[in-house]
């Protein structure tokens, strides 16, 4: 058998970052930046205030409660007050407006009473630069903002919006082409024969591939038909970054996929040390990744998690490539035999006043039984050997 990180580390290998490209940024989320992004602006461009109140001299605040005369008054958006702000004056400003010159400081509207048209009191005193946001306070011009490596999501969406990051440079989302085959595969809701099942793991990749950030072409469930399934992976070759298939790959199976895959690709037939999921294959189709998944449905599952996926995400140029791992605390006995396989035992958990994550196996463990892992929140990594007691650690990959 394969180990586990043997199987990783030839995966991997073969999966180097997609060529960066230059995209919009609107276009970037999801995306992981190639370059770094360097700030050609200020933000803020200009000094303003982080409140509604008065902007005012400091000094003239010294011994409250003080009454100073409004001179203007100016919003955010507005052009800013010209006029040097003198001693004893005041301008009624609001949150985002452009300090006017003349004031070092902003009293917040709620330790202020107005006495007039032109009149306010204030009621306590403040240090210079109090609720002031000064230039460049968030992000200088030329300062790097981000490194490249950086996912941009939603929050590094904005900066880059702040900052008139019109462009950047980015590893682009995969787009992998994802096959399903047999003739005993039912997708259309029909009565099934017998020896028919649904087709249900293209229903699994599919959200699994888009969530990993991967653009897929679903090209839908192809009959037992070499010339069909050739034709179909060659065209998946050269279009995509990388193929996804399900079933077809154990060391006894004579399938379609495997007599296809043999003749037209250099492909590795594993039996990984692991359980569920030890068939697993991979190669190369004129350079194209090729991964194949068995078509049990939680060993597709586990194989995609521990092998694809990672492998895909190192080709979007991520960083990060597997699940978050906890240590973790199981309340029951986890029990096994000595097999020479790492088991993947299905888990759900929760954080406890301990402040420790807990976790219980969900049921049935069987590579078959979809149903029994479908709530099931991350795999329990247990080594080979006889497994740990009630309230051992132990560690897990998170799946949500």
């Amino acid at each position: 058998m394969t180990p586990l990180e043997d199987a990783q580390r030839l995966v991997l290998e073969a999966c180097p970052p997609l060529a960066p490209v230059t995209v919009s940024s609107r276009d970037a989320l999801g995306l992981v930046l190639a370059d770094d992004v360097v700030a050609g602006e200020d933000v803020p461009p200009f000094a303003n205030s982080a409140v509604d109140g008065y902007a005012v001299r400091a000094a003239d605040l010294a011994a409250p409660p003080v009454e100073l005369r409004v001179v203007a008054e100016t919003a955010a958006g507005a052009a800013p007050y010209a006029a040097t702000v003198g001693l004893g004056e005041a301008v009624r400003i609001m949150t985002g407006a452009a300090l006017p010159p003349g004031v070092d400081a902003v009293a917040m509207v709620e330790d202020s009473e107005r006495l007039g048209e032109d009149r306010v009191r204030i009621s306590r005193s403040v240090p210079p630069g109090a609720a002031v946001r000064g230039v460049g306070e968030d992000v200088r011009r030329g300062e790097t903002i981000f490194p490249a490596g950086t996912v941009v999501g939603p929050v590094v969406a904005g900066v880059l919006a702040s900052v008139n990051a019109g462009q950047v440079r980015a590893v682009p989302a995969a787009r992998v082409a994802l096959v399903s085959t047999g003739d005993e595969l039912v997708t259309d809701g029909r009565p099934l024969r017998p020896g028919q099942i649904r087709e249900s793991n293209s229903r699994m990749l599919v959200p699994l591939l888009a969530a990993a950030g991967c653009v897929v072409d679903h090209l839908g469930t192809l009959p037992d038909d070499e010339r069909i399934l050739e034709s179909t992976l060659r065209d998946a070759a050269a279009t995509c970054d990388a193929v996804v298939t399900s079933g077809g790959v154990s060391m006894g199976d004579y399938d379609v996929v495997k007599a296809v895959l043999g003749r037209i690709a250099d492909m590795r037939w594993m039996q990984v040390a692991i359980k569920p999921a030890k068939p697993f294959a991979f190669g190369l189709l004129d350079g194209t990744p090729i991964f194949g998944l068995p078509g049990n449905p939680v060993s597709s599952l586990i194989s995609f998690e521990l092998l694809a996926r990672p492998a895909l995400r190192r080709m979007m140029g991520h960083r990060h490539l597997m699940r978050q791992g906890l240590v973790a605390v199981t309340d029951v006995d986890l029990r096994r035999q000595t097999d020479g396989k790492v088991h993947l035992v299905r888990v759900n958990g929760s954080f406890t006043d301990d402040g420790r994550y807990h976790v219980v196996p969900v049921g049935a463990q069987g590579s078959h039984q979809l149903a029994a892992t479908a709530l099931a929140d991350a795999l329990v990594v247990l080594p080979d050997g006889d497994g740990v007691p009630a309230g051992a650690d132990v560690a897990v990959l998170m799946l949500h």
